[in-house]
Order: C-alpha cells, then structure tokens, then sequence
C-alpha cells in the first residue's frame, strides 16, 4: 500500500487543509484495513467527513466506516462515565488520581470521540500498599500485580482498568529511570480536573511519560501510528514552556534517542512545525520506527511474527530485541538482562504448569 493518501487523511483529521483527490475503490479498502490495523478508524473517518463528497470512499464502504465509528464514540462514551467513576469512588476514600493516556488523549483530539479507546489506566496515590487496601476497600478486589501496576478483572460492562501505584512504567534501563521517575513525580501536584469529570496530568507529565511508553513498546515488541499520533496532539496543545522543561531533561531521563526518532516521523507524516519539536529529528532512527509502527500495526499486533508458534516467535523476538541495540544500547541491554532474570525466576513455575508460556498466568 502507498501510504501517502492514508497520512494525509490523519493530517485532514487534525485540522489541516489540503486537497485531496478521488482515488479507486481497492484504495479505499486498503485505507480502511490500514485504520483497522492501526485503530485509527475513528480519526480516519473524521477526516473523510471534511471531503466533498464526489471524493469520498464509496456509500457501502462509508456506511461500514460509520458504523465502526459509532462504537467507537460509544465506548469512548463509556470509558469517560467509568474513568469519572473511578475518580469519584477513589475521592471518596481520600485518595488522589488522575487518568493516563487514553482518555486524557482523546480529550484534546479535534473530534475528541474519535480516538479509538483501549482501556482505563488510573493512577492512584499511595503506593503499592495503600493501594491494594484501597481496591478492597471500595469492592473492586485483587488482580495480578506487574512492576507499576494492578490488573483488574473486565468488568460487566467489558472495561478493562489498569490501577497504577507508580506515575510511569518507567524505561527498561534502571538507571535512566530514576531520573524519569523524579520528574514525574515532581508533575504530580498538577493534576488538572477535566470537564468529563476525572483528573489529568499536566503536560509536561504526559511529555515525558508518554515518550518513555513509546520507548519501552518499541524496544519490547512494537508500538502503534495511534500512540504516535497522541504524541503529535500532546505536541500541538502543549506550550514552549512544557517542550522546553521536557527537552532540557531528555538526556538524563534515556529519551534522547526515541524522541530524535519520533521527532522525524512526525514531521514526515503530520507535518510538525519545528519550533515545537523537543530535539533534532534523527533520520537514521526515524525510519526505523516508522517500519516498526507500519508494518506491525498496534502494538506489533500485526506483524507476521505474531503468526508464528511460540517457539519460533520466542526466538525471533530475541533476535529482533538484539538487532535494536543500534537504537538505544542502554535500553536493549537492560531489557535483555532482566528478560533473563525474570525467565530463570519462572523457571519452577513453568515445570509446575508444563507450559512453556506463562504471559497471562497471575504471578
């Protein structure tokens, strides 16, 4: 597929003006696979909207395309109601929070329902500890516990919520994460409440969190044009003030090398002025990323290794792994060692459940 009308469709949806030509109906079907892949259908189809008609996607394909997009406002709908829910509950309880990523994201879009929505990650204070005693407290009960956060189980209305006792993941490299992790917590004191009815975090937070998400998926498997695209929103809504607060701390927080990366895709996919850019983009790691994000879809959902078994995908992915040491060394390299130490930890786990994968087994 060209990809040139397909980028020029997320530049229409984020307010810009530019012609566009009719193009042949299997284009337009592979524009639509392509916003499937990507879950950026929503964002996609408020663009064709903008387009006179004579150059929109044909009827059938148009009334397909609405739709998926009328679920995707209605989930987006619902992720609000649930997210001002989750607030409210955790306020009642003397508990701050705020919400991460998606729907803080979808807030600022243009069309701020089209976003196609994932699930809820709330931050709430306290520590791992208080946390726990929170959940039981308000009847939302256990879930499994990664490094930054708690799993909860889908709820009735199928929404998935991740409740996070840390501000951030933080990067695969310890050491840099340190850093990353004073800075967000030194943000934690801005949290702004939204009309939806949940708080967010100012955007300095959402700068240097966000970029260290894109960082860790991307050494890890494969990121998405929608985690990107979030990052070109934050961009455009964010003040000289907040890029230059996150650029002066890029290198002691490892996110120079993602962000050079990142910095060049946007300017060569949504056209992003250079005065609001947080570094020089770098070609060289530009490219890379971008072949990552289009050939494997969300979160690397996509890509032909995901057809694999697991042996053959277990191998293929440490090789991939190694391969990004030309990317960011540090972050590869931790990844690397606390892969291992983590596959030597579950070793007896493995023997006890005979399985060779444990990726949704509760630890």
């Amino acid at each position: 597929m060209h990809y040139e009308n397909f980028y020029k469709l997320l530049r229409i949806a984020c307010g810009n003006e530019e012609p566009f030509a009719k193009v042949p109906d299997d284009e337009w079907l592979a524009i639509y696979d392509e916003a499937t892949r990507q879950m950026v259908l929503g964002v996609v189809y408020s663009a064709l909207r903008k387009l006179p008609r004579d150059v929109q996607p044909p009827m059938e394909i148009m009334f397909q395309w609405a739709s998926e997009v009328e679920n995707i406002k209605g989930f987006n709908e619902l992720l609000n109601a649930e997210a001002a829910r989750y607030t409210q509950m955790f306020a009642e309880i003397g508990m701050h929070t705020f919400i991460l990523k998606g729907p803080a994201n979808a807030r600022l879009y243009p069309d701020a329902f089209s976003r196609q929505p994932g699930d809820i990650d709330i931050w709430v204070e306290g520590g791992l500890k208080k946390v726990r005693a929170a959940l039981e407290k308000t009847g939302l009960g256990k879930g499994p516990v990664s490094g930054h956060h708690i799993h909860l189980p889908t709820d009735e209305k199928g929404v998935i919520v991740e409740v996070h006792f840390k501000p951030s993941s933080g990067n695969w490299n310890p050491i840099s994460s340190i850093p990353l992790q004073k800075f967000l917590k030194a943000q934690l004191a801005d949290a702004v409440l939204t009309p939806e009815g949940f708080y967010v975090p100012n955007m300095k937070f959402s700068l240097a969190m966000q970029l260290s998400h894109i960082l860790r998926h991307f050494v890890e498997g494969g990121i998405g044009l929608r985690q990107i695209m979030d990052y070109y929103i934050l961009l455009e809504k964010s003040t000289d003030e907040d890029r230059c607060a996150v650029a002066e701390r890029l290198k002691p927080m490892g996110l120079c090398h993602i962000a050079g990366a990142v910095m060049w895709f946007l300017q060569n996919v949504f056209e992003l002025d250079g005065d609001k850019m947080l570094c020089e983009p770098d070609e060289f790691r530009g490219k890379w990323l971008m072949g990552v994000v289009m050939e494997g879809g969300n979160f690397g959902r996509y890509g032909a290794d995901e057809k694999m078994n697991f042996v053959l995908r277990w191998f293929k992915k440490r090789i991939f792994i190694f391969k990004r040491l030309k990317f960011d060394f540090w972050e590869v390299f931790w990844r690397s060692v606390l892969y291992w130490l983590q596959f030597v930890e579950d070793v007896p786990l493995r023997m006890k459940l005979r399985k060779l994968s444990i990726r949704n087994v509760p630890r």
